[in-house]
């Protein structure tokens, strides 16, 4: 008798009626028997939302903090008790002394930037941080020729460049995809293949850019450092978060990027080149989707994006120019001023759809805090005609217009509040506006950029 046949004549007898479909609690205990024990923090719009704070917030109920996808283009900020860190391939979370964090197999690694980031925030008080850290052994390298060919990508485009962080981000995904890219696991196995590999990999990028140089010799010695110093903590992270789930721990995902800038989802071609939505949770660890208990969205309570593409709220005047300075709106890992722009609730509608936030964190509330009359994109408008989908052609998303809701300002500071009854009336207001429109409950407020300024609902 085969498996599936067994377990055919195990149902039939324990419900006595032959009834194959009723028994869901029967089934569920057949696939991995794990808990739903993933909290999920995704960006909802084009990133810089404020996820570095709310994973922060977060972290304090979390035994294990991962990062699933992208690279050292994300730039996180988290501010705890007036010291500032900045994190762009490490967890946030990381700030917790009883947390570990991982970097999973989906997160691509620049090694001199990782060690660079370390050594910055140990600076700034970041304590044992050794022997909290894993890294997968799946996760692929990120060459600095990676980081030059980066460039030249974006050179040989010209006016049609995509406005990378040029971190080599894209060229190391390709090379993934390509099936000839390296990963930690190589590095720490037999080194003369690990160089072997290494050269072919620069030979493949220098026949299509002949003007790529390379010392090899000179690298290779480096990674032989290298591959000692991140030995410790490496590890093989799917079999290890899937004991940690088993054993009841709590796991929380911080979503690099955002569901905007998702490589299927984002707006294309001027997006990233990982899946920065729901489904580089999955892919970038190795944990089934039946683990994943709370998605938060995190919002910005206006719209900003850094780099090229349309932008359907974006303001070119006095108001634009007002909250990216009220905002201090500058790229943490690029330094570029964010273009800045109303919230956009068509957009989030579309991302809520892909990742199906369970509740939403709205930051920087206070930024609004000076405007008389606010306005919020409800709808899109389409060659006059009103449209209920989120156009996947960046050339017509680019000719869409909005319409809008225009919500009265509250004038007053809320930098200070700390629960929801000593919100400003219209502030509560333009809250409920967001909830109403996205059918998805806001649990959380940041009016400030401490980990203290968060209200929770």
């Amino acid at each position: 008798m085969s498996t599936c046949q067994r377990i055919q004549q195990s149902v039939h007898q324990e419900n006595g009626d032959g009834n194959l479909a009723s028994p869901k609690k029967k089934q569920r205990t057949l696939t991995t028997g794990l808990p739903a024990k993933v909290t999920v923090v995704l960006g909802a719009q084009w990133g810089d939302e404020g996820k570095g704070k709310v994973v922060d917030m977060l972290a304090t109920d979390a035994d294990i903090v991962c990062r699933c996808q992208g690279g050292n283009n994300a730039g996180h900020t988290v501010v705890v008790e007036g010291a500032e860190f900045d994190f762009h391939l490490l967890p946030s979370g990381i700030i917790n002394p009883e947390c570990k964090s991982v970097i999973g197999n989906g997160v691509v690694i620049h090694l001199p930037g990782l060690f660079e980031e370390l050594e910055k925030n140990e600076a700034k008080g970041l304590k044992d941080w050794k022997d909290r850290l894993i890294i997968s052994d799946r996760a692929h390298i990120v060459f600095d020729f990676h980081q030059q060919v980066d460039g030249l990508q974006e050179l040989e485009k010209g006016t049609q460049s995509l406005g990378t962080t040029k971190k080599g981000i894209g060229p190391t995904y390709s090379s993934k995809a390509a099936r000839n890219g390296l990963r930690i696991g190589d590095l720490l196995g037999d080194f003369e293949s690990f160089s072997e590999k290494f050269k072919t990999l620069v030979a493949f990028f220098q026949r299509m850019f002949p003007s790529l140089h390379v010392d090899i010799k000179a690298e290779l010695e480096r990674y032989k450092g290298y591959a000692e110093r991140i030995r410790p903590l490496v590890k093989e992270t799917v079999f290890f978060l899937y004991q940690a789930l088993k054993d009841g721990k709590k796991v929380l995902v911080e979503g690099a990027n955002a569901a905007l800038l998702d490589i299927d989802f984002g707006t294309y071609p001027y997006v990233t080149s990982s899946n920065c939505s729901i489904g580089g949770v999955c892919t970038g660890l190795g944990v089934p989707p039946s683990t994943i208990g709370e998605v938060v969205g995190v919002v910005k309570a206006y719209t900003t994006r850094v780099g090229d593409g349309p932008f359907p709220t974006e303001l070119m005047d006095a108001t634009g120019e007002m909250l990216q300075n009220r905002g201090h709106e500058i790229g943490v890992t690029t330094k570029r001023k964010r273009r800045c722009g109303w919230l956009d609730l068509a957009l989030l509608k579309f991302t809520g759809m892909v990742n199906g936030y369970t509740c939403i964190c709205l930051t920087k509330l206070d930024i609004l805090d000076t405007l008389s009359e606010i306005k919020v994109a409800v709808r899109y408008r389409l060659d006059g005609k009103e449209i209920d989908y989120f156009p996947s052609n960046a050339s017509v998303l680019a000719r869409v217009e909005p319409i809008y809701e225009t919500c009265k300002g509250w004038e007053t500071n809320t930098e200070g509040v700390r629960s929801l009854e000593k919100l400003p009336p219209n502030a509560k207001k333009y809250v409920r506006l967001i909830e109403e429109h996205l059918d998805v409950p806001v649990k959380w407020i940041g009016v400030g950029a401490g980990r203290e300024s968060i209200i929770a609902l």
